[in-house]
């Protein structure tokens, strides 16, 4: 399962990477595997963790002071998933991360990552040219959510991510899009314009 993110992160760079790269790699990076809906973060504890998604999906959330539940984003295979500012920071975070169905993750916590891979020059230079794009994609975001209709956004979730149409069930991505939960039907056109066209890290 490490091959798979190995070959993920050489893709990044255009390079690949040394032996005691791959090496540090398999050592701080453990798999887990999650059950439908069970949580990988709850919402109020720590992130002490960063996760790959080797084969399934996530879903990243909050839950507000009725119940409602607002979806942020959804993961799929060879995302990223976690909290980075509760990651970074220690603090307790706003989100929740739970299976949308049976998924396989690569895990490195914290006192790995410091220990064995944030001052390697292959993690640095993959942070900053993730850190660069999630920037790119923050503003995309921010621009579609402004200036397009829940229809217009799931076209543009299509061309951009067709990967997600692939993957998750249609419900599923109609909630990324705009679409509302409750109405939502595959193959109909019953919009909620006032969704979001949330992405994560890539």
């Amino acid at each position: 399962m490490h091959e798979q993110l190995i070959t993920y992160i050489e893709e990044r760079l255009e390079r690949p990477l040394g032996d005691d790269d791959i090496s540090c790699i398999k050592e701080a990076f453990v798999i887990r595997k999650l059950r439908r809906h069970q949580y990988l973060l709850q919402q109020g504890d720590v992130c002490n963790w960063a996760g790959f998604i080797v084969k399934g999906a996530l879903r990243l959330y909050s839950v507000d002071e009725t119940g409602r539940e607002n979806v942020l984003g959804l993961m799929i295979e060879n995302w990223w998933a976690g909290d980075r500012e509760s990651f970074l920071n220690g603090t307790p975070s706003p989100y929740s991360i739970d299976a949308l169905e049976p998924t396989e993750i690569l895990l490195v916590n914290k006192e790995a990552h410091l220990a064995k891979l944030r001052d390697r020059p292959f993690m640095k230079e993959l942070i900053r040219i993730l850190t660069e794009r999630q920037a790119i994609q923050l503003l995309r975001r921010v621009h579609t959510t402004k200036t397009m209709t829940a229809e217009q956004r799931l076209a543009d979730l299509e061309n951009t991510y067709p990967e997600f149409l692939q993957t998750l069930p249609a419900a599923a991505a109609g909630i990324l899009s705009g679409y509302d939960k409750g109405n939502f039907q595959p193959g109909q056109g019953q919009l909620d314009s006032s969704g979001q066209h949330a992405k994560t890290l890539t």
